[in-house]
């Protein structure tokens, strides 16, 4: 479904050289993960024997059983397109290769040996078998058929699904195998493998299987035997892993006395997006022989979600590092705030304060600046310019905060230039059409760049990454500044940072700012209501935020198409959010977003703090007149 697939890593219970015993529960475990709709079921290291069964391994009668019961595993898979990774002691041209086979619809479609033989400590490998690395291009007779034998090995279902196998060692070594299985395709890696424990050991695999998956832009899939391998010299726990582009999806249950299959849907459609889009993935590196791409039947897609980890907010970081990577955002704006304005040579930064969160966190931003920079708080001049639709609450919040961080802050009252202005050009001010509230935007501007030619200063830009993929701004009004430190942030992220100065700061500016997260989101460019509170509210009128920047993710980072962002988004916000609510809101995204890249092609400059950049000078280049009836299209036929 929308390009997920389903994968399981199987830890089955080892019996030492037992093989049949050991084949019936790897067609048992087979089973279950074919009937559960799998895609890919991974088994250990050396499953068919056992790994820790010393020099039985050379037994003529404990290789022979192995061959025959891999034929028979591959025989159990017959009307299924569910693939089987298992892995064998296997005899090629009179050596013995720690070898993984992969099977599919009742045949073996190919055999790739292990490369980098362990052999150190409690590791003898290089004893028993003779290392794949040089093992290219060929092929072995197994039950009679006529197998493709080799290192350098990618299987294509020629419908997206692209897969190699590394085996254990492999992934410890200097160059894994697996980097140049995915430079030639592979968005899915499978490690099948025999890892003893001690302490901390797990962790580090843990990090450093994750870290190859991101490296990758891969999902990675690892499987390590456990409960009945040998513990005369070391312990097996039975780790089964499986990662995606740095993240975990899912992990097994360790120590185990009994056989364990885990699950993880993976959108291996996004990772080949990523691959195409964020990296120089596919330059040409030095190498040796050919990879070979084997074809192999179509696999099913996942069914369902069941076993997905869709984010809901994939633009915020997650709850364990959000403290620091938000901080680390917050000192990205700082550090270029601080580089630009000592450049220029300016002496002043100008900045309006509208008691909205964009404001906010653009002048705690100038504050901290000015800190950095040795100078004096009132080299951030703020105002607040009250027009027809300002509040007391936000305009006493405007201040309190300028207050808190010893700021001396102006007021302008901008009502009665926009009345001479409707004067002037004939609007009558009792029509709250786009001329109404855009007269006050552009009155705003027009002040503080004024200002800023007044005092040697540049302007500070307060709009957000998730306002410029809306166009939720006036041209060159709010969407002109002299520099935009909030350029590359999206709303939620926003609220998500001065949640946590909030806990940082305490006392009064932890107060106000809690004020301000309060306060819904408006440019309070229309009159409040009879009460004097907010009546334009921006996400009544273009939808919530926490949708959008869930959109934003989607459709910029993974460029994943309409129908398919609204599935995602509708099962990540099924709680919260009608799949009405999710189709209109999506609809004005994507309508907004074409309609108003004219307003992003001459953005000013402003620092890549977050992941995604909508920046017209190399982040996102698209025409201005681009049509969005395609994407339209689709999500109304969804």
């Amino acid at each position: 479904m929308f390009g997920f697939y389903r994968l399981a890593a199987a830890t089955p219970r080892v019996y030492l050289a037992d093989v049949q015993a050991n084949t019936q529960e790897i067609i048992r475990l087979y089973n279950e993960a074919a009937d559960n709709c799998a895609a890919v079921v991974l088994f250990p290291e050396l499953c068919i024997t056992g790994y820790t069964i010393g020099d039985l391994v050379f037994q003529n009668a404990l290789l022979q059983n192995a061959q025959l019961a891999a034929s028979s595993i591959a025989r159990a898979t017959a009307g299924k397109s569910t693939i089987a990774i298992v892995s064998l002691p296997l005899l090629y041209c009179g050596k013995l290769y720690n070898t993984a086979l992969i099977m599919q619809n009742g045949t073996i479609v190919g055999a790739v040996p292990k490369q980098q033989l362990a052999n150190y400590r409690e590791f003898s490998e290089k004893r028993c078998f003779a290392s794949g690395r040089e093992v290219t291009g060929a092929s072995i007779k197994i039950d009679g058929c006529t197998v493709p034998f080799g290192s350098k090995m990618v299987f294509d279902d020629n419908n997206g699904f692209i897969f190699g196998v590394e085996i254990c060692e492999d992934l410890w070594s200097v160059t894994p195998p697996s980097n140049e299985l995915a430079q030639n395709g592979a968005l899915v890696i499978f490690n099948p493998a025999c890892c003893t424990e001690y302490a901390n050991k797990a962790a580090f695999r843990l990090e450093l299987i994750k870290m190859q998956s991101a490296k990758l832009n891969a999902a990675y899939v690892f499987s390590s035997a456990g409960a009945g391998e040998s513990t005369g010299d070391a312990v097996y726990a039975g780790d089964a892993i499986i990662a995606e582009n740095g993240r975990l999806a899912c992990r097994g249950e360790r120590f185990l006395r009994r056989s364990q299959l885990i699950y993880a849907d993976v959108d291996v459609e996004a990772l080949g997006s990523i691959r195409r889009t964020d990296t120089s993935f596919f330059d040409p590196v030095p190498t040796g022989s050919a990879v070979q791409s084997v074809s192999i039947a179509a696999v099913q897609q996942s069914p369902d979600w069941r076993y997905a980890k869709i984010n809901p907010a994939p633009l915020l970081p997650d709850e364990e590092n959000s403290l620091t990577e938000c901080m680390d955002i917050f000192n990205i704006q700082i550090a270029g705030l601080a580089q630009r304005f000592e450049h220029t040579h300016a002496r002043s930064m100008v900045i309006g304060v509208s008691g909205g969160l964009d404001s906010t966190l653009a002048l705690l931003a100038a504050s901290e600046c000015t800190k950095l920079l040795d100078l004096p708080p009132d080299t951030v001049k703020a105002y607040t310019m009250p027009g027809f639709g300002t509040t007391s609450h936000t305009r006493s919040n405007s201040e309190k905060l300028c207050d808190a961080l010893g700021i001396p802050v102006k007021t302008i009252d901008i009502t009665p230039a926009c009345r001479q202005h409707f004067a002037d050009i004939e609007h009558d001010p009792a029509e709250l059409t786009n001329t109404y509230e855009n007269v006050q935007a552009r009155e705003r501007t027009q002040i503080l760049m004024d200002i800023a030619n007044k005092t040697g200063g540049m302007v500070i830009g307060t709009g957000d990454l998730s306002e410029a993929a809306l166009g939720w701004c006036t041209y060159n009004g709010d969407h002109m500044s002299m520099y935009a430190v909030n350029s590359s942030i999206p709303k939620t992220l926003i609220r998500r940072m001065i949640k946590h100065l909030v806990e940082l700061r305490g006392g009064v500016l932890a107060e106000v700012l809690q004020s301000i997260l309060d306060t819904p989101v408006s440019p309070e460019l229309l009159p409040p209501d009879k009460s004097g509170a907010i009546e334009q509210k921006t996400e009544d009128i273009i939808g919530p935020y926490e949708l959008h920047d869930f959109f934003i993710y989607h459709f910029v980072k993974l460029n994943s198409a309409p129908d398919k962002i609204a599935a995602m988004a509708a099962e990540a916000w099924k709680d919260v959010y009608t799949p009405d609510t999710v189709k209109r809101t999506l609809s004005i995204f994507l309508k907004r977003f074409f309609q108003q890249q004219f307003k992003r092609s001459c953005v000013p400059d402003g620092p890549q703090a977050s992941g995604i950049s909508l920046s017209p000078r190399g982040a996102w280049r698209m025409p201005s007149d681009a049509s969005g009836a395609l994407w339209l299209q689709q999500l109304d036929q969804a």
